[in-house]
């Protein structure tokens, strides 16, 4: 399977701070990658590094994007690439509806005009999926959306935007037992109909139960400590990380 994202001796701070060191992690093509580690391990600093944040400057190494060296791309044209981030938190933005959000978002990112009624049906369909009142998608983008709802458009977004490449940064944060069920379902289906890849910021494997995970890396420090398959994951669930903060993660 052909490598879709290759991070290359990557090492990311702010300012002189060196946050991530010396990172290198290959995702290819329809693959489902899990970053876990404890709380301030630099797991959503990787995911903003990839998307090009600018609070966050690249020190060293390289970002590889579909064969492209993106490492001083800007964050929109990593978007109109095919990358797109699912953040932690995601922002309320006054004044623009939800719908008119997706339907822009799609035009910058083909740089084609849109069928209005193909994409009306279309995202109906999707909130349907996800459960969604209709009526969210005439509101302002975020604006009075429960925690629950706010994960759930982003999900939306993403299947609706259908990019090469995911990030979802503690998608999973805050929710509750149905919520994260139906934001697993919105991942299964975006798998289903792509062959786009992911990874999924986690320090919590509730999400990941219904979901079939190619790779797990723990990060720690700033540093992969380890990298293997989904039995990582049910070793994290059983002992935590003290193992691997402990420095025993290659014995």
């Amino acid at each position: 399977m052909s490598e879709l994202l290759q991070i290359r001796n990557l090492s990311v701070g702010i300012d002189d701070n060196v946050i991530l060191h010396d990172i290198s992690l290959n995702i290819g093509r329809g693959e489902t990658h899990v970053l876990m580690g404890p709380n301030g391990a630099g797991k959503s600093t990787l995911g903003n590094a990839v998307m090009g944040n600018p609070v966050y400057s690249v020190k060293e190494g390289s970002i590889l994007f579909d064969g492209e060296d993106i490492t001083h791309l800007t964050p929109d044209k990593r978007a109109s690439k095919g990358m797109f981030m699912s953040f932690q938190n995601p922002l309320e933005v006054p004044g623009l509806s939800l719908e008119s959000f997706i339907r822009n978002s799609i035009r910058q990112q083909t740089g084609k005009p849109i069928k209005l009624m193909q994409f009306k049906k279309q995202l109906e369909q999707t909130m349907e999926l996800l459960e969604m009142d209709e009526s969210y998608a005439g509101r302002d983008l975020n604006v009075g959306f429960s925690g629950g709802e706010k994960k759930k458009s982003e999900i939306l977004q993403m299947l609706m935007l259908s990019p090469k490449f995911c990030i979802l940064d503690e998608t999973d944060s805050g929710l509750d037992v149905d919520a994260v069920r139906i934001v697993s379902k919105g991942i299964r289906e975006y798998h289903k109909n792509t062959d786009g890849a992911l990874l999924i910021i986690t320090h919590n494997a509730r999400i990941l139960e219904a979901l079939d995970v190619d790779y797990t890396h723990i990060l720690v420090k700033g540093s992969l400590a380890a990298s293997g398959g989904p039995e990582l994951i049910n070793e994290i669930s059983e002992h935590g990380f003290e193992k691997f903060i402990s420095g025993g993660a290659g014995e």
